[in-house]
């Protein structure tokens, strides 16, 4: 089959990869639509530690069932058209016990850490696949991963009904965030430096907008989110909360990265730090909330490219260009 393959930090191609086969309790799909996610830039740059090389990166995507292993649980057939939680948690380290998954002592992933789905067929363990209704078309299953971790980390920090929300980047996770938390009653303010996706977050309903915090007049918040991961932007949300305020760390920062806080500050306005990581029981209900039309998609899904165009894929996302780049791996098969 082909595959987009990132050998080694820093290059990538489009060659050949063995056809994957179901294991036992698996399945194998033909891949129908494979979204780009920062995590993906970050394993092209070998800024993510858990990813091993050569690896064929991909794990928000959807597709239909094309191999079926003998003992796959949840009755799935060929032909059945699913969306893939990418998560591997192997079930036995104390994370797991706690129901706490995603931070697994052993944590896997679908396009992570195992062969994903920027190919024309991936396989999968038959209990992450989750059946797909008709009106729900590829591409907008391969938006049901991200919109999971948006509803983690919507939960992680809580919402409440009149809150002003400071919300740093609009990019496929950002405009997410801003639409799960305008349905928790909160009034969004959003920060890019990209002014196109700030008409787009006005669109979808943002209380305000601005290119940068400097320009909010010094306006205080009780909640903030950054979707960006760059240091500078954590610390600016972190200077931008009221007195017992709340910031999500959601963005993926590089490794190495590291930010500037006041400890003070957090102590004597009693300011809340929480992280949130992937996915975490939270996959059916993104499904529920795309498949009901409770989330805008459609001004999100901007590109959708080959599988040959992979490369260019990369460097379209990093150009900040549209929203959500797809590809389309056998879209011509």
């Amino acid at each position: 089959m082909r595959a987009a393959i990132i050998e080694r930090p820093g290059s990538v191609t489009v060659g050949e990869r063995p056809d994957p086969t179901p294991a036992a309790d698996g399945v194998v799909l033909r891949v129908g639509a494979c979204g780009i996610c920062g995590t993906d830039l970050h394993i092209a740059d070998g800024e993510f530690p858990p990813s091993p090389y050569p690896l064929v990166p991909g794990h928000e995507f959807g597709g239909e069932v094309v191999a079926v292993g003998p003992q796959a649980p949840g009755g799935l057939r060929e032909g059945d058209r699913v969306a893939v939680d990418p998560s591997l948690f192997c079930g036995y380290c104390e994370y797991c016990r706690a129901g706490r998954g995603n931070l697994c002592a052993n944590w896997g992933a679908i396009g992570d850490t195992v062969d994903g789905a920027f190919a024309e067929y991936v396989a999968a363990p038959a209990v992450n696949c989750y059946p797909l209704p008709e009106h729900v078309g590829d591409r907008e299953a391969a938006l049901i991963e991200p919109l999971s971790c948006a509803v983690h980390g919507v939960r992680r920090i809580g919402v409440h009904t009149g809150e002003r929300f400071l919300l740093l980047g609009a990019g496929t996770m950002g405009l997410l965030l801003q639409q799960l938390l305008q349905q928790g009653g909160a009034r969004v303010t959003v920060v890019d430096r990209n002014t196109e996706r700030l008409k787009l977050a006005t669109a979808l309903g943002a209380a305000a907008t601005a290119t940068a915090t400097a320009d909010l007049d010094d306006e205080r918040f009780d909640a903030a989110a950054d979707a960006t991961g760059a240091p500078a932007a954590i610390e600016d949300a972190f200077w931008a909360l009221r007195r017992g305020g709340r910031l999500l760390v959601f963005g993926v920062a590089p490794d190495d990265a590291r930010v500037s806080l006041s400890p003070f500050r957090m102590y004597n306005d009693e300011i809340t730090v929480v992280g949130s990581m992937a996915v975490l029981h939270s996959y059916g209900a993104a499904l529920d909330l795309l498949a009901a039309g409770r989330v805008r998609t459609d001004e999100l899904l901007t590109h959708a490219l080959p599988l040959a165009e992979f490369p260019g894929a990369l460097d379209l996302m990093r150009s900040g260009a549209g929203v959500k780049v797809q590809v389309l791996p056998t879209a011509s098969a």
